[in-house]
């Protein structure tokens, strides 16, 4: 058995989900258009730059959610997957990830977008496995505004990678081959502990990376 684990946004999906709540939150009125949309902004060009603080970052993204009831939050979730996610979702997308799921292989998304916005997109694509930041909620299921554990970010893929390998007593070293799929030089932490690195849909200094060091670069969506 081999291991594939997947980047989610611009790797997946030629869209950033995270950016997109944000911005689908705007649009039905739930937050303060103005302010939010200068954060939102801010918040993705950071990520994109690659000088994203993602404590802060999650703690403004928690905070938002815990102001509402998580019953009102799961419906509007749904409303975003119809809408925005679900169109999102290509054939390409879908075709490698079953051929690796067709090959026997442990399938994965690695994602610093947090788990409230990316585990019904994880279903969507048929992923059993999804390592993402996860907000603290309480008894009921209600979300606190707070961030449990490290992020999903950088380093942090790594952390959590290993820490959900060794749930099933495996490191990286346990597979003949391990596959990571990623879009961003965000990610190099984690593409240089696997054996098969795939820059997919790469930017600008991951493109530079992947094709100094031999890497395979995958245009996903220009497949469509």
């Amino acid at each position: 058995m081999n291991l594939a684990l997947f980047d989610l946004d611009h790797t997946l999906l030629p869209v950033d989900s995270d950016y997109e709540w944000g911005q689908f939150l705007m649009r039905i009125g739930t937050v303060d258009a103005d302010v939010f949309k200068k954060s939102n902004a801010d918040w993705f060009a950071e990520y994109q730059a690659g000088t994203l603080d993602p404590v802060k970052y999650l703690e403004f993204a928690f905070g938002t959610l815990a102001q509402f009831p998580r019953k009102q939050l799961d419906a509007w979730h749904e409303q975003f997957m119809a809408q925005v996610i679900q169109p999102q979702i290509t054939p390409a997308a879908r075709a490698l990830l079953q051929k690796h799921q067709d090959a026997g292989d442990l399938v994965a998304i690695v994602t610093a977008t947090n788990s409230f916005v990316t585990e019904p997109i994880a279903k969507a694509l048929g992923v059993d496995f999804l390592i993402a930041s996860d907000p603290e909620t309480t008894e009921d299921g209600e979300i606190t505004g707070k961030l449990l554990d490290t992020p999903t970010y950088g380093p942090g893929k790594v952390v959590h990678t290993n820490a959900w390998l060794a749930t099933m007593d495996m490191t990286l070293a346990s597979f003949p081959r391990s596959y990571f799929y990623s879009d961003s030089h965000n990610d190099l932490p984690l593409m240089l502990l696997v054996t098969d690195p795939i820059a997919t849909n790469p930017n600008a200094q991951l493109t530079a990376h992947a094709t100094a060091h031999g890497w395979p670069i995958l245009n996903l969506f220009d497949a469509q």
